[in-house]
């Protein structure tokens, strides 16, 4: 029988042992009930009529009066229909028939007396009739009531027995086994698969046994059978990490080193063996290289290892299962080659773009001499040619000038004048500076700077270089006889805010999260518009140099606004 059925045939047999005592217990309650009323209305009642004619009787020795006659036949009527008790009718008749003699002759008969002596004595006998009545029907309500409650008692006792007992053995009967597949369930999670149960019922306990016991078997079998496949994967996993020529470190989610290969373990400067199961935190208190592996969030990181600088690039990986991080693996990737290679590359712009600089200069200064009068006249194709030179020659100035700029934020040698100026100098030197650039193309720049506006500290060449760069591109990106907004304000207690906006084509959305990557071009601009690439990535390094932030804004259509801003004078 299944539990489902077992709890419903205990439930059910508590249910109507429970209905049978309730009914027992209104069965007797009825029969008390109707013990009582049968009192009161069969014998009662009858006491009262005939005290009453007692009563009317005994007010009179010789002629009764009007209301006593009336009280007397009112109650003698009422005695007549509650007649009861064997023998009852007959005292009842002769009452009657004296009464009825007693109104004829009333006060002319001369034994009146004698009729009144019967007619009280009548009525004692009715009344003694009943009191005796009322007795044994006392006794009688009295037995049942003793009945009932002997029978109540044994049932309430044997329903309390079987309640008892099922709340002692029913919860056991659920739990215990519940208890004993949680005990076997850790067990298993343990990695313990020997473990059985042993229900011997045929319900849906039985079955979970089984079921249980068959899992675990499998479980055994998958164990034994798979180890030593996990164990073959695992020595070659060990064996591919400890061949790569990259620092690898296995941490758990507990910080604890689960593996370290042979390069990871020189690096640190211990063994795997000291490493493998130790706490990380712990180890990184004595050693400077894993405690900035723990701590550090830099990317690149510069190990002095086999007695010279390297370079190194950290990546940490996180171990998830489940959307549950289980650890994570630390990797160190050798660039000192790339590093090289890079600051060679550095080096030789910075030369090359050093030593052009000078050529490029004498290029300019014949171009003056040569278009000096008293050097001669030319016509105008070689005034062409000359302007042709002179513009080749100051787009070759620009690009070598940006290269060493470059060159010199990558190398890190990059030097600031920090000074305190107002904004409006840095306003006035790159407008002055672009003064004829923007005439040529009859655009007009519109300046907002408030005289009032507080001091900046910034590097005030740097800066001003910054704002020409972006003002010479909004004016190369905007169209004849346009406007280009130049607008400085305060947009926090600390921060001074410079925008440059442009009317002109805009700047695709794709491309914005680009535009101040090195050598990047947005795609579509014409000759004129295009330059190295270069402009933008280092306005991006000057500013953040000095603290600042650099952004862009722009809409297809609706034009362009480059903004910088600079921390204020005293912050």
């Amino acid at each position: 029988m299944t539990i489902k059925n077992k709890l419903r045939v205990g439930l059910s047999f508590l249910f109507i042992l429970a209905l049978f005592c309730c009914g027992l217990s209104i069965y007797f309650v009825n029969r008390l009930s109707d013990d009582e009323k049968n009192i009161l209305k069969d014998n009662y009642q009858s006491v009262q009529y005939t005290k009453n004619i007692c009563v009317a009787v005994d007010a009179s020795r010789d002629v009764l009066s009007k209301p006593q006659i009336k009280v007397i036949e009112e109650n003698l009527t009422g005695e007549e229909h509650d007649i009861t008790e064997p023998g009852e009718g007959q005292l009842t008749d002769s009452l009657r028939s004296n009464f009825e003699t007693l109104k004829r002759i009333n006060a002319n008969a001369s034994n009146a007396g004698e009729l009144h002596s019967a007619i009280r004595k009548l009525s004692y006998g009715i009344m003694q009739l009943n009191m005796t009545a009322i007795e044994h029907k006392y006794a009688a309500a009295t037995a049942t009531a003793n009945r009932a409650t002997l029978i109540m008692a044994f049932v309430g006792s044997f329903l309390f027995l079987i309640a008892f007992s099922f709340v002692i053995n029913f919860p056991g009967y659920i739990a215990n086994p519940i208890k004993e597949l949680t005990e076997r369930i850790k067990e298993v999670s343990n990695r313990n698969y020997q473990q059985q149960l042993n229900f011997k019922s045929n319900d849906e306990f039985g079955e979970l046994g089984q079921a249980f016991n068959t899992m675990t078997r499998k479980l055994d079998e998958y164990e034994h059978s798979n180890l030593a496949s996990i164990l073959f994967e695992k020595k070659r996993i060990e064996t591919i990490i400890n061949s790569m020529h990259d620092a690898i470190i296995g941490l758990d989610e507990k910080s604890f080193i689960i593996f370290a290969n042979e390069v990871a373990s020189t690096l640190i400067g211990l063994p795997e063996q000291s490493l493998t199961g130790k706490y990380a935190p712990d180890i990184a208190l004595e050693n400077d290289l894993l405690r900035n592996l723990l701590v550090n969030d830099d990317h690149k990181m510069k190990i002095y290892a086999d007695n010279r600088e390297s370079y190194y690039t950290k990546e940490v990986l996180s171990v998830a299962s489940k959307d549950k991080v289980i650890g994570k693996v630390i990797i160190l990737k050798n660039i000192t080659e790339f590093q090289q290679l890079d600051e060679a590359k550095t080096n030789f712009i910075a030369t090359i773009s050093h030593e052009l600089k000078t050529p490029i200069s004498s290029i300019k200064m014949s171009l003056k001499l040569l278009e000096d009068n008293r050097i001669g006249d030319m016509n105008t194709e070689q005034k062409q040619l000359l302007e042709n030179i002179d513009e080749d020659a100051r787009r070759l100035l620009q690009i070598t000038g940006e290269l060493l700029d470059m060159a010199q934020v990558e190398t890190g040698k990059l030097q600031l004048n920090f000074g305190k100026t107002h904004p409006g100098n840095i306003v006035d030197y790159a407008v002055k500076a672009l003064k004829t650039t923007a005439e040529q193309k009859q655009v007009s720049i519109n300046v907002q700077c408030d005289g009032s506006l507080p001091d900046v500290q910034a590097d005030l060449d740097k800066t001003t270089w910054v704002l020409i760069n972006l003002l010479s591109n909004a004016i190369k990106y905007s169209h004849e006889k346009s406007v280009v907004d130049l607008v400085v304000k305060q947009i926090k207690a600390d921060e001074i805010e410079f925008s440059v906006q442009d009317h002109g084509r805009g700047i695709d959305q794709k491309y914005l999260s680009r535009i101040f990557e090195r050598y990047f071009k947005v795609p579509g601009a014409t000759f004129d518009q295009t330059g190295t690439g270069l402009g933008l990535a280092i306005a991006k390094d000057f500013i953040e140099a000095q603290a600042g932030k650099i952004g862009v804004e722009s809409e297809l259509g609706a034009g362009s606004r480059f903004y910088f801003t600079l921390k204020r004078f005293g912050n």
